[in-house]
């Protein structure tokens, strides 16, 4: 069982390492609104952003305003300094 667990964790790292910018912060995204246990409908209502786009930044398919990104993290409660710190953005 432990390694099945430090395999799997070995692949998220790999995928992790070439996903580029826009994958990696929608991978971020996603991963704070399920641990909020937030829906992408929820999460767009309290940011003021629609859902479609939400869905399509959490897929890497959107090029982020700092706009929209202030508002997505302002309702996901974390600041820029703690979502970008994340060893996951690091080249």
């Amino acid at each position: 069982m432990m390694l099945i667990v430090q395999n799997l964790f070995a692949r998220i790292k790999l995928y992790l390492q070439t996903m580029n910018i826009k994958e990696k912060f929608g991978f971020k995204v996603k991963e704070l609104r399920e641990q909020k246990e937030y829906s992408i409908e929820y999460l767009a209502n309290i940011s003021n952003v629609d859902r479609t786009y939400i869905s399509d930044i959490e897929k890497g398919k959107r090029n982020v305003s700092i706009e929209i990104i202030e508002k997505i993290l302002t309702s996901l409660d974390t600041d820029f300094r703690d979502f970008f710190n994340d060893k996951n953005f690091k080249r």
